[in-house]
């Protein structure tokens, strides 16, 4: 089969949310219809009576978050959906946004009741940035939510996106009655604590069908009726090509919980989202069609399975087509790699893959040859832009508490930082050794995973810095002055380039105003510059 029809089969969509707005059972259910599972666990009041799928770190488990992006992918309707599962507590937001330079859509999720919230924002922010294709499932509708125009009204205010409802409620709370599918003229109705997935779905040609007074009563039609004449004439028609270029968001309501509205969600998923998209590089635009082998890493995880001890590098296709066993240059270390068990997932479930192509996730073992950022091709030397690390909001000093276990805490935080849950920035000058992170709960986590997956035990000490950023100068004197006059801030990150460490934002802006010839950035996109 040639690779465009490959790739016309593929779809990489990330699902985003706020936490707790019900995107880890969203998750679930997509892969409930896609036959990837036979069960789904349920994710409730940060309680979590069935492991879900996706969170499969023991941490995951215990505080009912997700804290790291899950890759899965499944097979619907032939079409393979590789489907990234990503965080959704703010202090793991640098994770997801590097998740989602490896997409080419999102879903997102609200939850119905709360409306818009703080990170919803900040990752639309980032879609936008990107242009990346957003549909928006508005989740919990068995719940009594706020009215669905209010909550229209404000994904167009605060989102900055314009909006088309494709399904529409009727009723909410213990009055919801199920869903009306604008796009295909259907309805389905709402049975609560449903576990299996036969479908009470009514097609009618129109609302005036006798069918639907009979099973909604006359009032909840009556609204109905309204509520659609006034969509259409408030809202313009569903525009695909507004919608791909991340101007038009459609709009779905239901509630994963209970698997309702979820089918109608993914079957529209598979009809109007984006085959792969091209990448940008700093050589020139990366085509998914070319016949050349490309791709870069975005995510890697150590001890997917702490039984193995394994260390998973996450590999986004972009181009031609990739092959077990095959040799691929590897950019930054100039040198020929090939791999032997290259697989796909379903969560911590492997299966081995013989090849893949544009859109698809691999994960390679890797036994410390991959940094995120890194690219494959087929000899080419180019760098994908837009994966960078971002300038850290807390610093603390790690204080090893068992010397006798210092190479397995020195293994364990390299390993860990190399997969982006955090910076790790070393002080040669008594090799003192700072995390930084954009969140507390990180140091939880690494203090967590380093004792039970590295058996080292460690604390952390708080730094008094404001804000770390990289330093660059065409004139090297100039670098070696402000290290000589500040040696006790600079530090240096994991690829040995210089940090420099603002006690306060009034300091920062005077360094910056006093050395004219030192540049200062607030993330390492300036190495592929």
């Amino acid at each position: 089969m040639s690779i465009q029809k490959e790739i016309n089969k593929r779809r990489t969509l990330a699902i985003i949310s706020h936490p707790d707005a019900g995107k880890t059972t969203l998750t679930e259910k997509f892969l409930l219809f896609g036959g990837a599972i036979q069960t789904a666990g349920a994710v409730k009041s940060n309680k979590i009576k069935k492991s879900a799928t996706s969170d499969f770190m023991e941490i995951e488990r215990q505080r009912g978050i997700s804290v790291a992006t899950s890759v899965m992918s499944f097979d619907y309707k032939d079409i393979k959906i590789n489907l990234l599962d990503t965080p959704g507590h703010k202090d793991f937001a640098e994770d997801t946004y590097r998740t989602l330079t490896a997409v080419d859509s999102v879903i997102l999720v609200i939850d119905s009741v709360k409306g818009v919230e703080p990170q919803t924002e900040r990752l639309m922010e980032v879609c936008r940035m990107r242009k990346t294709p957003v549909i928006i499932f508005i989740n919990k509708l068995d719940r009594e939510g706020r009215d669905p125009f209010e909550l229209l009204d404000e994904l167009e205010d605060k989102l900055s996106i314009r909006v088309r409802p494709l399904s529409w409620p009727v009723g909410k709370g213990f009055m919801f009655k199920g869903v009306y599918n604008l796009y295909d003229k259907s309805f389905n109705l709402f049975r609560p604590n449903k576990t299996t997935l036969d479908d009470n779905l009514i097609v009618v040609p129109d609302l005036e069908d006798e069918i639907l007074e009979e099973k909604l009563g006359s009032e909840p039609l009556k609204q109905l009726k309204e509520d659609v004449a006034l969509i259409e004439g408030v809202y313009d028609a569903f525009d695909r090509q507004k919608y791909l270029e991340g101007e038009l968001a459609p709009v779905f309501f239901g509630s994963a919980i209970n698997n309702f509205g979820v089918k109608e969600l993914l079957d529209t998923c598979i009809q109007v989202t984006p085959t792969p998209r091209g990448r940008e590089t700093d050589r020139r635009m990366i085509n998914p069609g070319e016949e050349q082998f490309s791709g870069f890493v975005f995510k890697i995880h150590a001890n997917l399975d702490p039984k193995h001890r394994d260390r998973i590098a996450f590999l986004r296709i972009c181009s031609g087509k990739f092959e077990r066993n095959k040799f691929f240059h590897h950019v930054r270390l100039d040198k020929s790699l090939r791999f032997s068990s290259p697989a796909t997932f379903m969560a911590q479930e492997k299966n081995l893959v013989e090849e893949a192509y544009p859109g698809d996730v691999v994960g390679l073992y890797d036994t410390g040859n991959f940094k995120i950022g890194d690219a494959l091709t087929e000899g080419e030397n180019l760098v994908f832009k837009g994966i960078p690390s971002f300038s850290p909001e807390i610093f603390k000093e790690l204080i090893n508490t068992d010397p006798m276990k210092t190479k397995q805490l020195e293994k364990g935080i390299q390993q860990l930082t190399d997969e982006g849950v955090a910076q790790l920035f070393v002080q040669h000058l008594g090799n003192r050794k700072i995390v930084g992170t954009v969140g507390e709960l990180q140091f939880d986590v690494i203090q967590y995973r380093l004792l039970h997956e590295y058996s080292a035990s460690c604390r952390f000490r708080t730094l008094n810095f404001f804000k770390a950023c990289w330093i660059t100068s065409d004139d090297e004197k100039k670098i070696e002055d402000f290290i000589r006059y500040k040696p006790e801030n600079i530090a240096q990150d994991k690829d040995g380039n210089l940090v420099y460490f603002a006690e306060s934002e009034w300091l920062l802006n005077k360094a910056i105003e006093n050395n004219p010839a030192i540049q200062f950035h607030f993330n390492s996109e300036f190495k592929v510059n």
